[in-house]
């Protein structure tokens, strides 16, 4: 079996945070990268919500603290800290909670705060896994008329809050950043222009706000149709069926998930892949 390889194809990277990394990965499997950052993490310095949660949580008011993100409960633990002092506090009241999250990123920072977790939703790690894990556990844990506390991530997940009341729970949405936009838009600009031209093989998509940040950025360049018609030109491969949802809302075909959601097997899989599915693609009909 041949070896992994982009076959010097041209690579897409809207990732921001991780972007160098990623970059080196696609280069090793033999692809082209062009690094087009599309978002940037902006905590909530004023957040009267998480300041209002850390009073009510250390009250006792909580019975369970949904963790969606390893960065949202840092920087909800940092915010704490400068706003109130209360950082040991909160970290006490927590370890006299119920904590669920999502997944492996959150589970981290539990783990170094040495707070128990009661519960991480499985692979792909959605909400969707989420609410399902509660139900098996449904017989240790009911929901119905408990207070329930949802560090959220930049917009709120309607449906994992509708999932939580559905089963009876008081929910209580915690915003602790909002996504923005690069300051510097130049690269993610240039991407759309060169989408729209035809001149890019695959793209790798690893979250939701990143494609929606690149169809804003092309509807003020009065691109959209072109970007859209571009994208389905190429191979386009997401990490997992949240932004494979978002994807195919803004009437792009998703190509390939992973098996795992994780940048490392993404990356491969694509290499494996991509260039017979773009052929496939491009084959004249």
């Amino acid at each position: 079996m041949s070896n992994p390889s982009f076959n010097g194809l041209r690579v897409l990277l809207l990732e921001s945070r991780r972007a160098r990394e990623l970059g080196l990965i696609v280069t090793s499997y033999g692809g082209d990268p062009m690094i087009a950052p599309s978002m940037r993490e902006v905590p909530i310095e004023s957040n009267a919500e998480a300041v209002r949660f850390t009073d009510d949580l250390i009250a006792g008011d909580f019975d369970v603290v949904i963790f969606l993100t390893g960065v949202g409960a840092r920087v909800l633990l940092d915010l704490v800290q400068r706003v109130q002092g209360t950082r040991k506090r909160l970290i006490d009241a927590l370890r006299e909670t119920i904590v669920v999250v999502r997944g492996p990123k959150p589970l981290a920072v539990m783990r170094e705060l040495d707070v128990p977790v009661f519960l991480t939703a499985p692979e792909p790690n959605t909400w969707r896994e989420l609410l399902a894990a509660l139900d098996e556990r449904k017989s240790e844990l009911s929901l119905d008329g408990l207070n329930v506390a949802v560090q959220e991530y930049g917009a709120a997940n309607a449906e994992l809050l509708a999932g939580l009341a559905a089963r009876g729970a008081r929910v209580t949405p915690v915003p602790v950043y909002q996504w923005a936009l690069p300051e510097d838009t130049g690269p993610l600009r240039n991407a759309a222009r060169v989408i729209a031209a035809g001149e890019l093989d695959v793209a790798l998509v690893t979250s939701a706000t990143q494609i929606v940040h690149l169809m804003q950025i092309a509807a003020e360049m009065q691109l959209t149709e072109h970007v859209r018609a571009g994208l389905r030109r190429m191979v386009v491969a997401s990490i997992g069926p949240t932004t494979s949802e978002e994807l195919r809302r803004q009437g792009i075909q998703v190509d390939l998930e992973p098996s795992h959601p994780k940048m490392g097997f993404l990356v491969r899989e694509a290499a494996t892949r991509a260039a017979d599915l773009l052929r496939d693609r491009r084959r004249p009909r």
